[in-house]
């Protein structure tokens, strides 16, 4: 497969009832969830109307939730090398959350968190039979169904940039003032933006990565929220460029955001 390093290429939901997720997501995107594959319950994957796949779902199991984990949406970073990867995030004051796996079919990945906690994927996925320069079409700058902004919430925004330039060559450049809170600030692969590190917000949840999702229409996809069980967690925001975006939550708790156009 393609070196890509530091590129997003896997989004997973991790929720205790994907039945229920993928009739929330469905609609809310117009997504296709499958709750399992080849008679296993446990995962299941996201694909996009136009036959492409945007990830994964996790069935959280019992004794998952017995060791803390709540639904949410986690990303994967593409590494060259999984286990190279983790001793360095290791080094640099990450922790290891779950030890570096092989899956048949998709590669070696390793769960960690970075210095301030927030969870995320490495991963040297393994190239489809047949393709071995295909490359990941999971994140997109502009396209509805597609994962379209990455952000980041930190206790020392600067560490964090420092923190992920040296783990996957990601640049900074640009920022958005955000009053006494700080500086909201523009982050970039291979000079590509794919998202923002800002400082956590006063009463916020705390250091964690959140995702974007793209939508076709902005008042649409959030009237799906609302009539499927989510909530919406504050009013739409214009932002750059003229389209809108919405914090939301899914009816298992998983907090997610939508981008797109007003129609």
């Amino acid at each position: 497969m393609s070196d890509d390093r530091g590129a997003f290429i896997w989004y997973e939901l991790m929720t205790t009832d994907p039945e229920g997720a993928k009739a929330f997501y469905d609609e809310v995107v117009g997504w296709s969830l499958s709750t399992g594959h080849a008679g296993d319950d446990s995962y299941g994957f996201i694909t996009r109307s136009d036959g492409g796949m945007n990830g994964g779902v996790l069935r959280l199991a019992k004794d998952m939730t017995d060791h803390g984990m709540r639904p949410c949406w986690i990303g994967y970073i593409h590494v060259p090398d999984v286990d190279a990867a983790v001793s360095a995030i290791e080094a640099a004051g990450g922790k290891t959350l779950m030890p570096a796996t092989d899956n048949e079919m998709a590669g070696r990945f390793a769960m960690v968190a970075d210095p301030d906690g927030s969870m995320f994927y490495v991963m040297t996925p393994k190239p489809p039979p047949g393709n071995p320069d295909a490359k990941s079409d999971v994140f997109s700058v502009d396209q509805a169904q597609h994962v379209r902004w990455n952000e980041l919430w930190a206790s020392d925004p600067q560490a964090a940039v420092s923190f992920y330039r040296e783990q996957f060559g990601w640049t900074q450049e640009g920022a958005m003032p955000m009053g006494d809170l700080g500086d909201y600030l523009f982050i970039q692969h291979d000079g590509v933006g794919i998202g923002a590190i800002a400082p956590v917000m006063p009463g916020g949840q705390g250091p964690r990565w959140n995702i974007y999702i793209g939508v076709d229409d902005i008042d649409r996809a959030m009237t799906a929220v609302t009539g499927g069980g989510g909530s919406l967690l504050g009013d739409a925001q214009q932002i750059p460029g003229g389209e809108w975006s919405a914090h939301c939550r899914d009816p298992q708790g998983a907090d997610f955001g939508l981008v797109g156009p007003r129609k």
